[in-house]
């Protein structure tokens, strides 16, 4: 698998703590969560962390700064947007590269969907709808035992 250019290690943002050392959300590191601020009711939002911030993809996506793809970023789970695919996945990866890329620059519309990440709380990313028990595998089941019981 290649890497497409949204992991070249030279790509710098205009959110200034995603270029920091040590950061565990550098431009090149976008994941995907679902989030609200922190004791609000509001229904939980779609976001991408970067940096010590997280940009609300909703809230990006009535800028009018995106694409159609990010049509699919409403608020509530990950579900439709992960039944899209790589492609896809990349694609709108490709996308937010772009807004917060250094080259693009800080715009007022980009800074108002931004929440300190020290500001949310969390809910799970999905609807969880499948269950595989790994355990099945005798493979599996066999080293584990040996594991627990090595003498036998």
């Amino acid at each position: 698998m290649s890497l497409n250019p949204t992991h070249d290690p030279s790509l710098t943002s205009w959110v200034a703590s995603a270029n920091q050392p040590g950061t565990d959300f550098p431009i090149q590191n976008l994941p995907f969560a679902v989030l609200r601020r922190k004791g609000s009711s509001d229904d939980y939002r779609p976001a991408v962390a970067i940096g010590d911030v997280a940009l609300d993809l909703v809230a990006l996506k009535e800028t009018g700064l995106t694409s159609d793809r990010f049509n699919v970023f409403v608020p509530g789970r990950l579900n439709a947007f992960m039944a899209q695919g790589r492609d896809a996945w990349s694609a709108v990866r490709a996308e937010l590269s772009e807004l917060l890329s250094a080259q693009h620059g800080q715009t007022d519309e980009l800074a108002a969907c931004l929440i300190p990440l020290s500001d949310v709380e969390y809910d799970l990313p999905a609807d969880i709808v499948d269950y595989t028990d790994f355990y099945t595998s005798i493979h599996h089941a066999t080293n584990i035992g040996r594991l627990f019981r090595p003498d036998n």
